[in-house]
């Protein structure tokens, strides 16, 4: 089926409508009905020409974080319906692939989408699969365009030219949690937990970091196993401190366990957490528990009048614009769209330099990278967590 945008389809309709307004004037029927076929063939060469180009979307489809990839899910394909729909010079298909944020499965995932010849990628999610796929598409000339992971390992570790991501890295949210931690919460002593991976051990690194230069007394800083079901022995560790912040490094499905077996064991203690642990299953795991946990996480974007449009878009298709992850998703497309339009082609060495050396007008705001391929700014906020699931701005 030709695909004609909406420009095309316009400019053709009025040209109709006038040649058959005109029938008693045969000479200016038959002009303008030439006119009309003058913009068809115009549009039928528009359309050969629009070429659709596809873009992976690694990301978890199985295993405990899935709902974190279903919003990068919900933001990319709101962001490919705009875009299809707004008859630019490309059409867009989007590729999904399951990674179960596991760094092995990154890796088949990533090999999968070069095997199909996709040039294009927005994902992964976890930082740690985005690691382990980064050397696949940096090498394979992809262009990769992560909306969630944040740790600093895949832009700092090597110089790449095709890695980017749309949102902060820890090193900008960790800080931001621990200034929180010393300023506002101003605990007698802190413990610090993660989950012995990159994301959340370099989260937990950083906070760390931060509140030893700010003289507060860290009590315990510890790694705990991620999937296990009895923290028991950690909590009563944490009890035996006296701790009264617990900061966590990692995500949702540990976090709720430790919430709601130190409330069990009646440990009181302020709970702080990353972006990663801001999704709504926590509250089935914690229960009541999840009250009053504080949380680092981008900016509501969709709350944003600007983005009015966008919101409604998400709202249509009944799927939610609130999240840490959809926006930075369908600023990430934004993006390369723009690029593409940009540089007149899907030539990924081209659309890499101009992400390099141009500024971008997105669902996030306006955006420049780095030479590393970082956001030049992002903004971390400080939320507090409740027990239905929903959060409320705590701190800018």
């Amino acid at each position: 089926m030709m695909l004609f945008s909406p420009l095309c389809k316009a400019a053709f309709e009025r040209a109709s409508i006038a040649a058959g307004l005109h029938r008693t004037a045969t000479g200016m029927a038959a002009s303008r009905m030439l006119a009309a076929a003058a913009i068809l063939m115009a549009c039928s060469a528009f359309a050969a020409h629009a070429a659709t180009v596809k873009i992976g979307l690694p990301g978890p489809i199985t295993g405990p974080v899935t709902q974190y990839g279903d919003m990068v899910r919900a933001g990319a394909m709101t962001a490919v319906e705009q875009l299809n729909a707004s008859g630019g010079p490309n059409q867009f298909e989007l590729v999904p692939v399951d990674d179960a944020c596991e760094p092995k499965q990154a890796v088949l995932a990533a090999n999968k989408l070069v095997s199909q010849g996709i040039k294009f990628v927005v994902g992964h999610l976890c930082s740690g699969a985005t690691i382990a796929a980064a050397d696949i598409y940096e090498n394979e000339g992809v262009v990769m365009i992560s909306p969630a992971a944040t740790a600093p390992q895949l832009t700092e570790a090597k110089s790449r030219k095709f890695i980017f991501r749309t949102i902060g890295r820890d090193d900008q949210q960790a800080p931001a949690a621990a200034r929180y931690i010393a300023q506002t919460l101003k605990p007698k002593k802190v413990a610090i937990l993660h989950d012995k991976q990159s994301y959340g051990q370099g989260l937990a690194n950083s906070v760390k970091s931060t509140l030893d230069a700010a003289k507060v007394p860290v009590a315990m800083f510890e790694g705990i196993n991620a999937g296990e079901s009895d923290y028991s022995a950690v909590i009563t560790k944490l009890k035996a401190q006296g701790v009264d912040v617990i900061y966590y490094g990692g995500y949702f499905p540990e976090l709720g366990l430790l919430m709601r077996q130190a409330r069990e064991q009646g440990l009181k203690a302020t709970f702080v957490g990353p972006e990663g642990a801001g999704n709504k299953n926590l509250n089935a795991i914690a229960g009541p528990a999840a009250e009053g946990l504080l949380l680092t996480q981008p900016a509501d974007f969709s709350a944003d009048p600007a983005n009015a449009g966008i919101r409604q878009a998400f709202l249509d298709k009944k799927r939610d614009p609130v999240g840490g992850f959809q926006l930075p998703a369908y600023a990430a497309m934004q993006v390369l769209a723009q690029a593409m339009a940009g540089t007149g082609g899907s030539d990924p060495d081209k659309v890499a330099a101009y992400m390099h050396s141009h500024s971008f007008k997105t669902a996030i705001g306006a955006i420049e990278f780095t030479p590393k391929g970082d956001l030049k700014s992002f903004k971390f906020e400080i939320y507090t967590w409740h027990k239905d699931g929903n959060s409320t701005l705590t701190s800018r």
